[in-house]
């Protein structure tokens, strides 16, 4: 008698621009999807497309095309956003592999496009998402958004937020004098600038500050290192850049407030992990942010306001009983997220499912 080893493993390709163990947003939703997906017993092959996407080179297009092309008829190809929306439209029509997008973020919406840009990059991404057999997007904002802007009809649309990591427990203690953390990419949208002035707001307090993140626009990277001199906030803030995820967990381990002055989130994978690591969150009130940080787990201000932004922390800072408050509140949050292999099964229903019909967790 043949024993029965379970439903047999399918693969598909997995097309992602730059290096997925950037430790980011949105490549830590990528990296850790994958494993998830190769953990409930798929095979994912990864293609690695250049990293000049959403604006890419000529090399970079034709590379991400052929890798592409090569995809078998009978693999789905998942394919990020970031490039998805940007690929050449008669190219992608060639492709024979069945399309699968994965939107964290129009890329036609991302703040400060000019004009004509962000038409043109409007309708090339509309065209592209009407050639992808589905469409899976990181929050009900996003899905909103796509069908809005987009007209993209809600049966094409799978909701897979981002799961939630569990913390490693540690003896690792809080810093003193209190680490405010903030993670996101040295990009105008993140609003690192609206955090320093807000920090320098709160100077008769004892703290510290870190911001984790690639410098993702050099212009930006080089205004915040100026402005944190001209705020005369050297001393007490640093602006690491790119770390390695140990160092990034340490750092979630040692903070007592998150902090991120966002001018735009489509979803929100940092929030989720500070939560998890019990921080109380101080952000903005703007695009997925509201869903995903309610009220028990931190606060959230107008966006571009320091002065709010530095009385929601200057609170948190002082009032042990309301950080603490909040620091559970961010625990009980956290413990009610999916976990990746909930993420991971969405993901496969849009992959292999019949039809692949929306779903969501």
């Amino acid at each position: 008698m043949k024993a029965d080893h379970g439903p047999p493993k399918r693969g598909f390709a997995f097309a992602v621009p730059g290096d997925i163990d950037t430790v980011t947003g949105g490549y830590l939703y990528d990296r850790r999807l994958g494993d998830a997906v190769s953990r409930i017993g798929h095979d994912v092959r990864f293609l690695r497309l250049g990293d000049s996407f959403p604006h890419p080179t000529g090399a970079d297009m034709a590379g991400a095309l052929a890798q592409l092309q090569a995809v078998p008829p009978d693999t789905p190809a998942l394919v990020d956003g970031l490039a998805f929306g940007a690929l050449d439209t008669e190219g992608l029509k060639q492709l024979r592999a069945p399309l699968v997008a994965l939107v964290h973020h129009p890329l036609a919406l991302e703040p400060g496009l000019g004009p004509d840009v962000a038409r043109r990059m409007a309708a090339q991404e509309a065209a592209n998402l009407a050639l992808a057999r589905h469409i899976v997007v990181t929050s009900p904002h996003i899905g909103g958004l796509l069908q809005d802007h987009y007209g993209v009809q809600a049966h094409r649309i799978s909701i897979a937020r981002p799961g939630v990591t569990p913390a490693v427990s540690s003896s690792v203690a809080r810093a003193i004098p209190p680490l405010i953390l903030s993670v996101g990419l040295q990009a105008r949208r993140k609003g690192h600038d609206v955090l320093l002035h807000a920090l320098s707001r709160i100077t008769d307090l004892d703290w510290q500050a870190e911001i984790v993140g690639r410098a993702h626009e050099p212009d930006t990277a080089r205004a915040l290192r100026e402005l944190c001199v001209a705020l005369g906030l050297t001393d007490r803030v640093t602006i690491a850049g790119e770390v390695e995820q140990p160092v990034l967990d340490a750092l979630y381990r040692r903070a007592s407030v998150f902090a991120l002055a966002t001018r735009y989130e489509g979803y929100g994978i940092v929030f989720a992990e500070a939560m998890g690591h019990g921080l109380p969150i101080v952000s903005t009130r703007v695009g997925a942010v509201p869903g995903t940080v309610p009220p028990e787990a931190g606060h959230l201000v107008p966006v571009d306001d320091p002065e709010a932004l530095a009385g929601a922390i200057r609170r948190l800072l002082t009032d042990d009983a309301l950080r603490q408050e909040r620091s559970d509140g961010a625990l009980r949050v956290a413990a009610d997220l999916p976990d990746w292999d909930a993420t991971a099964r969405v993901v496969a229903d849009a992959l292999f499912g019949p039809g692949a019909a929306g779903t969501e967790l």
